[in-house]
């Protein structure tokens, strides 16, 4: 096991302690303040990309970032703990699968393709099915337990969401020249301490790299249900 993989691990699970607890207590109202400073660290992480690169074009990734930002914690604002189910499994979910699948047999298969050469030239063609297939396995199962198809169906799309989420971060970083969404901001003694929490630190993603599937899925759901 790597140590991009352990750190991944550790601050996955940590975050997923921290939130659980915020959301079955107080009204949710923890949770949903947790997901609001993830969101205000990804904006500045988001604003920092500029310090590399400045174009018309590029500004406009980044208002759309923000929009998928805002709506993804208007819709943690207004989620109860059933529906924050069918996001972990459909989002977080599919990341991890996929990562974890990804690792364990990419280029098994398809050993000379993959998914997203041009943006996410990581990403195999195992992982991303796998990892879509759990989550959406996981969401199925969650549904028919305790769910409603007729009224919860759109949470089917959390793990294609998650998928066009983290590519559309991909594709903001590489117009911007940006490896991991932290790399700037991460040289500010202030700022270092506040991305160690999710383990930015160890040269890997930051806040942004660590809500922007859900941000942007949560942002397709409010879209859906308005």
């Amino acid at each position: 096991m790597d140590k991009n993989f352990r750190v991944r691990v550790v601050v996955g699970v940590s975050i997923f302690i921290v939130a659980l607890v915020g959301l079955y207590t107080f009204d949710s109202i923890p949770f949903k303040v947790l997901f609001g400073l993830f969101a205000a660290m990804s904006l500045v992480e988001l604003l920092s990309f500029f310090k590399k690169k400045f174009t018309a074009y590029n500004t406009m990734l980044v208002i759309l970032e923000t929009m998928f930002l805002v709506g993804g914690t208007i819709f943690v604002s207004r989620i109860n703990v059933d529906y924050f189910w069918y996001i972990i499994l459909g989002v977080p979910g599919y990341d991890v699968f996929a990562y974890l699948f990804g690792k364990l047999f990419g280029g098994k298969v398809f050993k000379k393709s993959r998914p997203f050469p041009h943006v996410s030239k990581n990403k195999t063609w195992e992982g991303t099915i796998l990892g879509l297939t759990m989550a959406i396995g996981m969401v199925a199962i969650k549904m028919a337990c305790g769910g409603d198809f007729t009224t919860d169906w759109m949470y089917l799309l959390c793990g294609p969401l998650a998928l066009m989420g983290d590519l559309f971060e991909s594709y903001l970083k590489r117009k911007f020249n940006v490896k991991d969404s932290n790399e700037i901001l991460i040289k500010n003694k202030f700022f270092s301490l506040l991305e160690a929490c999710v383990g930015g630190s160890e040269g890997h993603g930051g806040f942004l790299d660590r809500i922007d599937s859900t941000a942007f899925a949560c942002t397709v759901l409010l879209i859906i249900l308005a």
